[in-house]
């Protein structure tokens, strides 16, 4: 039964790993460009959401109305400033330049806020802490259940709004080829300028999951780059469904991991990661290239 709790719980993790990790996949998916500035972005919407509690005292699930318009406007001047400028210069540079992005944020936050732990657990009452008792041995949590749940809407709608709306064709034909988008009428950089925006809104989310659901400082940010990476890798690059199912690999594997020794928690993770990287290296499509050659992958990139 231990074991079945572990893995119940690895899939709760996996919720949040995907919710991290979604925004970085989306923006790899149009503009083929991995943002080490990720973490660094997440803990500042987190800032972002208690700076706005403390002015107004209101909750933090009604400060996302005004933290994920802020984040929205976050991604059009990081777009525009950073990505836009940095894509002319070839792969490298836009690393480089998300980079120091990363440094920056980092810093300006400590300036800012100090090195000091905040949470929002305080302020969310009950949920912080309450639970589902299933039988003697498996409790779920409310808030990872919540966050689990928050994970499959933000990809089930993204989903819809790339299959089913006239944006998401303009930005999967963007993601394919910038070039041919633009002769039939698609202003490509209009379409990042919103598919930045729409990423931004989701590593907003992120960001208030990880301020519910555990600590954050300035410097969390690193952590938050890995875990989001290695998701996205175990899933597949680009691929949104691809994400969920990477962040509940890496969670399970966390969670049994930490069963088998609490000091193999985090390791196995990376473990997994690493196999599935060495997998790619070779030419064997990962640990879900089966599955996901057998299900319809997200359209929103060639991965």
């Amino acid at each position: 039964m231990i074991w079945i709790n572990q893995i119940l719980q690895g899939i709760l993790l996996g919720g949040y790993y995907a919710l991290i990790a979604a925004g970085l996949s989306f923006l790899f998916g149009v503009m083929r460009v991995i943002n080490l500035a990720h973490g660094s972005l997440a803990v500042l919407a987190a800032f972002l959401l208690l700076v706005i509690d403390h002015w107004l005292g209101i909750s933090p699930f009604v400060g996302l109305l005004l933290m994920l318009p802020a984040m929205a406007l976050v991604g059009v001047v990081f777009q525009l400033g950073v990505l836009e400028r940095s894509l002319r210069g070839g792969v490298l540079i836009p690393l480089l330049a998300t980079f120091g992005v990363s440094l920056l944020l980092d810093n300006i936050l400590f300036a800012l806020f100090g090195a000091n732990t905040r949470s929002f657990a305080s302020h969310i009452g009950t949920l912080s802490y309450g639970s589902w008792a299933i039988n003697r041995s498996i409790d779920i949590s409310q808030l990872d259940a919540l966050i689990f749940a928050t994970a499959l809407g933000l990809l089930g709608g993204m989903h819809l709004l790339l299959t089913r709306s006239q944006l998401g064709r303009m930005i999967r034909a963007t993601a394919i080829d910038a070039d041919a988008a633009a002769l039939s009428g698609i202003d490509p950089r209009r379409v990042r300028v919103a598919a930045a925006a729409m990423a931004m809104m989701m590593v907003g989310i992120a960001g208030a999951a990880l301020g519910m659901r555990s600590s954050f400082e300035p410097y969390a940010g690193g952590a938050q780059l890995i875990y989001a990476f290695e998701a996205v890798v175990i899933g597949g690059t680009g691929s949104l469904w691809g994400t969920l199912i990477g962040g509940i690999v890496l969670g399970i594997a966390q969670n049994v991991g930490a069963t088998i020794n609490p000091h193999l928690s985090q390791i196995s993770g990376h473990v997994v990661f690493l196999l599935v990287l060495v997998l790619r290296m070779r030419g064997a499509g990962g640990l879900l290239g089966d599955l996901r050659r057998k299900i319809r992958r997200q359209p929103m990139a060639p991965t």
